[in-house]
C-alpha cells in the first residue's frame, strides 16, 4: 500500500512538471507571437492621394484577414495636406494594433502620419518633424491654412497621448524650444532620442527584426504590402508636378495636331496624357465616371463649334473640360494653377505655330477659304481703261455732271470736273481713276491750249 502511494506521488509530480513544461513552452511561443500575422506597409516618398489610396486598401485587406499587427516603415520627405488628412483618418479608423517604424524621416505630412499611430520606434539615424505647412510654389501658406493643420497636428498627437506641445512646435516656428534645437523662428525636428525622452517614441531600434523582438512578435508570420503597378502609376500621376506637365502635353498635343495633316504624334500624345491623368485619378479615387462623360461630351462640342455658327458650342465644351479637371481634383486651387500654366503654355505655342506656318496647314486648311481674287491671278475689281486719256467724244446726254458720251462708238459713264455740259457738245478725257472717266468741254480744252 505505501509503495503504491509512493508511485502515485511521483507521477503525480511528472504530470505537474509536464503540465507546467508545456504551459511554459505555450507561453513562450505567444510571446514571440507564434501565429500572429504582422502587416508591413510601407510609407515611403512623397505623400499624396495616390499614397492614401494604397494605405486604404492594404488596411482593409488586413482588417478582412484579421492581422494581429501592423508596422507602417515610414521614409517620406512629406507632401500634400489633404492626402495626410485622409490618411490620419484611416490611421484613427483602425481596430487593429499598429506602430509607426521611422526608417530614415519622417518630415512634415510624414510626421502627421507618424503620430497617427499607437505607437512610434526610430532608427538610430532618423528623424522626425519640420512640419511646416508650405503651398505648391515653395511659400508659406496663409494663416488659415497653417491654424488648420497646426490644429491637426496637436490632434493626431492628444489622439495617442502624447504632449501636444512638440507636434504645435513642428508646425508653428513661434514656439520656442531651444534646448531642441528650434528656437523661435524654426520648426521643431526631433532626432531618436529626443523623441524617445519626450515620448514621442517608444524606442529606437536597428531594423524591423529588432522591432519585432521589442514587439513580441519575432515568431509572427510576416506579410509585407507593395503598392501594385496601377497604385504606383496612379501615385506618380496624381503628383502635384506631374499634372501641370500632363496637362500642359494635352493641350500643345491638340493644338499641333491642328496644324498636322491627319491625325499623329502630336495628337497621340495629346490624347495619351488626357487619358493618363485621369486613369492616374480614377485609380486614386478621385475622379468618377462623371467626369470622363464631362471631359468626352466637352470634346465633342469643340470639334462641333469648327462646323456650327456662334461659339455657344465651343465656350459650352471648354466650360464641360475644365468642369471634368476639377472634378477630378481634390485641391481646387492647385487644379485651377495647373490648367492656368497649360493654357499659358498653350498660348505660347500658339502664337509661335501661328507667326511660322499661318493657317493654311492641317485642319484649318478644310475650314479657311483660301481662294483670293489677287491679281496675280487675273482677279480685279475695276479696269483702268488709261488708253481713252486724250480721246475726243460727243455727249449723248446732259453731263450735270454725269452722263454719257459716244467715244469712237464706244458708249461710256463719264463725268465732269464739275461744270455743265449738254447735249452733243464735244469732250475730250483729261483723266482716268479706275471706272471714274473725268471729260472736260472740248471748247474748254482749245481755249486753254490756245491761252498757254
Amino acid at each position: 500500500m505505501k509503495g503504491t502511494w509512493r508511485l502515485g506521488m511521483w507521477l503525480t509530480v511528472i504530470f505537474v512538471a509536464g503540465a507546467l513544461s508545456v504551459f511554459q513552452l505555450y507561453s513562450t511561443a505567444q510571446a514571440d507571437g507564434k501565429g500572429d500575422t504582422v502587416y508591413v506597409i510601407p510609407v515611403k516618398d512623397t505623400v499624396e492621394r495616390g499614397m492614401a489610396a494604397f494605405l486604404k486598401r492594404t488596411t482593409k485587406e488586413a482588417r478582412e484577414n484579421n492581422v494581429d499587427h501592423i508596422i507602417f516603415e515610414i521614409d517620406t520627405p512629406g507632401g500634400r495636406v489633404d492626402a495626410a488628412g485622409d490618411i490620419g483618418e484611416i490611421f484613427q479608423g483602425l481596430d487593429i494594433p499598429n506602430s509607426a517604424f521611422v526608417t530614415s524621416r519622417a518630415y512634415s505630412a510624414g510626421s502627421y502620419i507618424a503620430l497617427n499611430a499607437d505607437e512610434i520606434y526610430m532608427k538610430p539615424q532618423a528623424t522626425m518633424g519640420a512640419s511646416g505647412v508650405i503651398n505648391s510654389d515653395g511659400t508659406a501658406a496663409d494663416k488659415k491654412a497653417q491654424s488648420a493643420w497646426i490644429s491637426s497636428m496637436v490632434a493626431a498627437a492628444e489622439s495617442n497621448g502624447r504632449d501636444p506641445l512638440y507636434a504645435r512646435a513642428m508646425a508653428d516656428s513661434s514656439v520656442d524650444l531651444p534646448d531642441y534645437g528650434a528656437g523661435e523662428g524654426e520648426f521643431l525636428t526631433l532626432g531618436p532620442s529626443e523623441a524617445e525622452e519626450v515620448g514621442y517614441a517608444e524606442g529606437i531600434v536597428d531594423d524591423r527584426n529588432e522591432l519585432l523582438n521589442v514587439l513580441g512578435m519575432s515568431e509572427a508570420e510576416i506579410v509585407e504590402q507593395n503598392p501594385t503597378f496601377s497604385e504606383n502609376v496612379a501615385r506618380f500621376l496624381t503628383n502635384p508636378v506631374v499634372i501641370p506637365i500632363l496637362l500642359s502635353i494635352a493641350s500643345i498635343g491638340l493644338v499641333v495636331e491642328l496644324y498636322s495633316p491627319g491625325f499623329g504624334i502630336p495628337g497621340t500624345m495629346g490624347a495619351l496624357s488626357l487619358v493618363l491623368f485621369f486613369y492616374g485619378h480614377i485609380v486614386a479615387g478621385l475622379a468618377g465616371y462623371e467626369a470622363i462623360i464631362l471631359l468626352v461630351l466637352g470634346i465633342g462640342l469643340v470639334v462641333a463649334e469648327f462646323f456650327l455658327p456662334g461659339g455657344i458650342a465651343g465656350i459650352a465644351g471648354i466650360v464641360a473640360i475644365v468642369s471634368s479637371l476639377m472634378l477630378s481634383s481634390a485641391d481646387m486651387g492647385h487644379m485651377a494653377m495647373s490648367i492656368g500654366i497649360a493654357l499659358l503654355v498653350t498660348i505660347i505655342v500658339s502664337v509661335i505655330l501661328f507667326k511660322t506656318l499661318g493657317m493654311e496647314r492641317g485642319f484649318f486648311r478644310h475650314i479657311i477659304l483660301q481662294d483670293s481674287t489677287s491679281s496675280d491671278k487675273g482677279y480685279v475689281s475695276t479696269i483702268n481703261r488709261l488708253e481713252l486719256i486724250g480721246m475726243e467724244g460727243e455727249t449723248l446726254t446732259p453731263l450735270r455732271p454725269s452722263g454719257t458720251a459716244d467715244f469712237a462708238g464706244e458708249r461710256l459713264d463719264v463725268v465732269t470736273e464739275g461744270g455743265f455740259v449738254g447735249v452733243h457738245q464735244m469732250v475730250k478725257v483729261i483723266k482716268v481713276e479706275g471706272s471714274r472717266i473725268v471729260v472736260r468741254e472740248l471748247k474748254k480744252v482749245e481755249h486753254e491750249e490756245e491761252t498757254e
